[in-house]
Order: structure tokens, then sequence, then C-alpha cells
């Protein structure tokens, strides 16, 4: 399993189950366009999807969240094309995408719970993690399960 996870050849041959396959896809290009959305959005996503009320903050309160929220954009920007860079040219590794993707979406559950912040709803991002950090460890093991019948892709 470890060999599949962190390959010798890192190269463009997948040969784990095609259901992973495009839902990493759609992970890349979701992950891709909500990053567009924290750094070109007015509010960056704050108040009008993750239900911040900015309005409440001070001017420069609400200023610094919308610049947080831009910053962590790119950051998502830049996860999002490597995703993408993987997803086209080095499949190889989207096991440890896999890792990486579930790590991240099981510690904003942590930091959530650890550091909240006030909200007048339940941003789409607070349901997604949740749905994530269950459905992401069943698309790593069939990411790693071979199937005999179904060459490299």
């Amino acid at each position: 399993m470890l060999k599949k996870i962190l390959p010798k050849v890192i190269d463009n041959h997948y040969q784990g189950n095609t259901l992973a396959l495009y839902f990493f896809y759609l992970i890349s290009l979701v992950t891709i366009g909500r990053s567009c959305i924290h750094i070109f959005a007015a509010d960056g996503g704050a108040q009008s999807i993750a239900t911040i009320p900015l309005d409440s903050f001070t001017q420069g309160g609400a200023e610094a969240v919308v610049f947080v929220f831009a910053q962590w954009g790119l950051a998502q920007l830049m996860m999002g094309l490597f995703y993408l860079l993987v997803a086209i040219r080095y499949k190889s590794l989207i096991p440890l995408m896999y890792l990486f993707i579930f790590f991240e979406w099981s510690c904003r559950i942590l930091l959530g719970l650890i550091k909240s912040i006030e909200t007048a709803g339940v941003a789409p991002g607070a349901i997604a993690q949740l749905i994530y950090v269950v459905v992401i460890p069943v698309l790593f093991f069939l990411s790693i399960k071979s199937s005999k019948e179904q060459g490299p892709v």
C-alpha cells in the first residue's frame, strides 16, 4: 500500500478505481472555483456564502476578514492548481492527494471547534467538510485498489 501512496516513479499511470479518478477531477475543479470566489468576490464569500455577519463588524474588522478570505483563496488556488496538475500529468500521486485532502478537511473541523467564528447560518463549506471526511477515505481506498481488469488510466 505504501508504494501506491508514495510511488518510486511519479508518472501518469493511475491504477485505482475510475470513480476515484473522476471524483479527483471534480475536487480539483471545485477547489479552483471556490478559491476564485474567495479571491474575487467583494466580500470574499465571507458573508454571502459563509454567513459571517460582516455588517455587524467595524469597517476595519470586516476588511480584515475579507482580506484573510482572499489570502485563503490564494492558498486554495495553489492547491487546486496542484491537484489539477496531478490529475492531468501525475496521476500516480492521486492516493497521496486523497490523504492530503482528508487531512485538510479533518483539520478544518477540528479548527472550527477550537477557533469558532460567529455566523448567521450554516455555511455550505461546513456541510461539505462533514461529507468530505466520510467520502474521502472511501475514495482513497478506491484509489489504491488495483483492478485486474482495468489497465492504467
